[in-house]
């Protein structure tokens, strides 16, 4: 019989799915990058098109540094030949969603 095993994607997704985790997570990323986050938004993957030819952003969770960083984190467990790209278009959507019209661009962080 072959053994069921549990695939971290699964878990985090499934911590995700409640905010009172949202401490926990917080922790583990806090100590997986060495430096102080908060959770500020998640994403889901299925529902986050504005427009409808709009392209699904599969990433999961916008967290902010104790500096005012956003940073966009994915749990991914196979290779991608566009990740690059994808992410790319991960952080432009996240730059557009995150400055107000007639905001500073000196707001955007890198």
């Amino acid at each position: 019989m072959a053994k069921k095993l549990i695939r971290f994607d699964w878990a985090i997704k499934k911590l995700l799915r409640h905010k009172a985790n949202f401490t926990i997570l917080e922790g583990f990323l806090t100590e997986l990058l060495k430096f102080e986050i908060t959770i500020v938004d998640v994403l889901e993957g299925e529902g986050n098109k504005q427009e409808p030819d709009d392209k699904y952003n599969r990433v999961d969770i916008v967290v902010k540094s104790s500096d005012g960083e956003l940073m966009l984190v994915e749990v991914q467990n196979e290779s991608q030949v566009d990740y690059f790209q994808r992410m790319i278009y991960g952080v432009s959507k996240l730059t557009t969603e995150h400055i107000r019209e007639g905001g500073a661009y000196r707001e955007v962080k890198k």
